[in-house]
């Protein structure tokens, strides 16, 4: 099997819109070849069988659970741009780089800063992955809050209103520029928080997120071009609250 050198195996980075995006895979499908693409034995030898599941590379995008045609405030043609574009090329992205992670595992002169390069990718897309199915995963209601998470509310803020002012002044910090406010119980702390985050990399440890909004400028630009406060607005309209209480359920289950 054909080595696939330093200069190969770090391929193109372009950087853009939410972040970068990895392109030019060529001298990588000697490694691809089949789908037994290999794995590398304690004497750094290549055998026959099937990757490791960790660099399949095989994630499929999630079909959007509501009809993008109905959200109140935000365009069919926005949510369909975010889902394919931005989700899509994170989905490919995290596939490109996990199977080029497998590949090189038998180049035993790869410099770890390299690799290491890769690796920070790796978590940069599955957090882009993780974070836009929670996103689209919330949407698609009436945007009235009810049931558990409404206790949950009141419990850590006072009251739905309070909440709501602070997620807004949390979401609007980021407008303008690239990140993520996530709403989200502390499986350690056993807490309720309004979490800022700059990046897909960016959450509090133990965090589960129960409500997710995306600030970066590509999930609202094409309606409303710089004022990020009204997409905040149009984003509490359509809120799917049966889908966050399900998330609460099973945060607390988890945390007790």
């Amino acid at each position: 099997m054909k080595r696939v050198s330093r200069r190969e195996a770090l391929g193109t980075m372009i950087t853009g819109g939410a972040g970068l995006t990895l392109v030019s895979l060529a001298g990588f499908e000697t490694v691809l070849a089949n789908e037994g693409r290999g794995m590398m034995t304690r004497e750094g030898q290549f055998t026959d069988s099937t990757p490791a599941r960790a660099f399949r590379g095989q994630h499929q995008p999630k079909p959007l659970p509501f009809d993008p045609a109905k959200l109140k405030g935000l365009s069919e043609k926005l949510i369909k741009s975010h889902w394919e574009n931005n989700y899509g090329g994170a989905v490919k992205a995290l596939n490109a780089v996990e199977q080029r992670l497998s590949g090189l595992l038998a180049d035993k002169d790869l410099p770890p800063y390299i690799y290491g390069d890769l690796k920070r990718e790796e978590l940069v897309r599955t957090g882009s992955v993780v974070l836009h199915e929670q996103y689209f995963g919330n949407l698609g209601d009436d945007g009235r809050a009810g049931g558990k998470i409404q206790d949950l509310l009141k419990q850590w803020f006072g009251s739905y209103e309070q909440w709501e002012a602070e997620f807004k002044r949390t979401a609007n910090a980021l407008g303008g520029g690239s990140g993520w406010t996530i709403l989200a119980y502390n499986l350690h702390t056993r807490e309720v928080h309004n979490y800022w985050s700059w990046d897909h990399m960016h959450n509090a440890p133990m965090s589960h997120p129960l409500l997710v909004l995306d600030m970066y400028e590509h999930a609202y630009h094409m309606d409303y071009g710089a004022a990020a406060a009204k997409y905040v607005d149009a984003f509490l309209q359509n809120v799917n609250w049966e889908e966050v209480n399900r998330r609460a359920e099973t945060a607390l289950k988890a945390g007790s």
